[in-house]
């Protein structure tokens, strides 16, 4: 019986390590210096098999909530089972991890109140964390474009939340690297801010998006407790208007989920996204 129960039980493990996808974490050099320390960043690298150069997806991480729990700053934001989504299908997956994000060096400095209680409502703040963050986003592009094993000529941008916006952003403010973008529930600040101070946020940072020539693709959850549909709609529509292209598609999570956990729900977002990519 023992000799059964140690079989199964190995049967299990290896059946695990099947599964497990096989990764590598680098530290990415940046023009940074905080103290007398040359700032690094922690970036996880999902491989898929065969020989490179891999057409490359550069996953931006979202926030930490309202940003009043440090301990989570420290979470590195690399999900294995989105990451086997794209390797699978041939992709390359990085994962950066921004300033004080993570295993990186660093103050995490994007838009916090005066004290740091939290994430800042103020335009002021919020829209110059905003740009320390896209500064972050050069540093790991710039490394990856020297990686042998990324195609740099079949390059895409991605991100969850914050890191959605920042995808869009990003691609529109430097044209020419990447051929097309996926946000997942994009914004910067939550539509919860008082005195619809999110408006003075979340558009004005999708519009430096606009000029990515491409068509860029909007995934959205009903039922996002920080990003309301109609909220996201008027983004787009700034975007648009601004001379941006794309598609904006909703999706009903199963009742009592949260739309703003889109990105865990491959089965509903991933047609959308495998026609997107043959494109």
């Amino acid at each position: 019986m023992k000799k059964l129960v140690f079989l199964a039980a190995s049967l299990i493990f290896a059946a695990a390590s099947c599964w497990a996808q096989e990764h590598s974490t680098v530290r990415v050099p940046t023009p940074f210096v905080e103290g007398s320390a040359p700032v690094t960043l922690e970036m996880v690298i999902y491989r898929p098999e065969g020989a490179g150069p891999f057409p490359t997806v550069v996953f931006n991480h979202g926030s930490t909530g309202i940003g009043n729990d440090p301990a989570l700053f420290k979470d590195t934001w690399a999900p294995e089972r989105l990451a086997r989504w794209f390797t699978q299908r041939g992709w390359l997956v990085a994962f950066p991890q921004r300033r004080g994000r993570g295993q990186s060096d660093g103050l995490y400095d994007e838009g916090f109140t005066p004290k740091r209680e939290h994430y800042s409502c103020d335009p002021v703040l919020s829209l110059a964390g905003f740009d320390h963050a896209l500064a972050d986003l050069d540093a790991a592009v710039a490394w990856l474009q020297k990686n042998p094993d990324v195609d740099t000529k079949r390059m895409e941008i991605a991100g969850y939340s914050r890191g959605g916006i920042l995808a869009i952003a990003y691609a529109g403010t430097r044209p020419g690297v990447f051929q097309g973008v996926i946000n997942f529930v994009g914004g910067w600040m939550s539509d919860q801010c008082p005195d619809n101070t999110a408006d003075a946020i979340n558009p004005v940072s999708f519009r430096r998006g606009a000029a990515f020539p491409r068509p860029t693709l909007w995934l959205y959850g009903e039922k996002d407790s920080f990003y309301a549909v109609a909220h996201s709609r008027k983004n787009f529509e700034a975007f648009t208007t601004a001379g941006g292209k794309g598609t904006f598609e909703t999706f009903a999570l199963e009742p009592g989920v949260n739309g703003h956990m889109l990105v865990a729900q491959q089965g509903l977002w991933g047609p959308a996204v495998e026609a997107y990519l043959a494109k």
